[in-house]
């Protein structure tokens, strides 16, 4: 006859009383979670790209006359033959241009 093995719980915060749990834990964390979060984050990173790209070239912008701002620098360039000087400029001291530049 075999004897029942009995219940032997670990007490809350000692998680090194079981080391095949922390030992699987720690293999998941490592081989899954960390793997999928860095999916995640690059996914994002690409959506990101992608939804900045259409903002900045292609979407209307009722703004720009419903054009999108591609077109309307394209415009601008035909008509006054140089987009950078015929764009206005900031006349404010207090206007600054961000320093730090937003990478993928």
């Amino acid at each position: 006859m075999t004897t029942p093995v009995g219940w032997h719980y670990i007490d809350p915060g000692k998680p090194q009383q079981n080391a095949f749990i922390e030992s699987f834990n720690g293999s998941l964390r490592d081989e899954l979670l960390n793997e999928a979060m860095r999916d995640i984050l690059d996914d994002a990173r690409r959506k990101l790209a992608l939804w900045r790209y259409d903002y900045n070239n292609v979407r209307p912008h009722s703004s720009l006359g419903n054009q999108a701002p591609l077109e309307a620098r394209r415009a601008l360039e035909k008509s006054e033959g140089s987009a950078p000087g015929a764009l206005a400029q900031p006349n404010d001291e207090e206007y600054e241009t961000p320093t730090r530049k937003l990478s993928l």
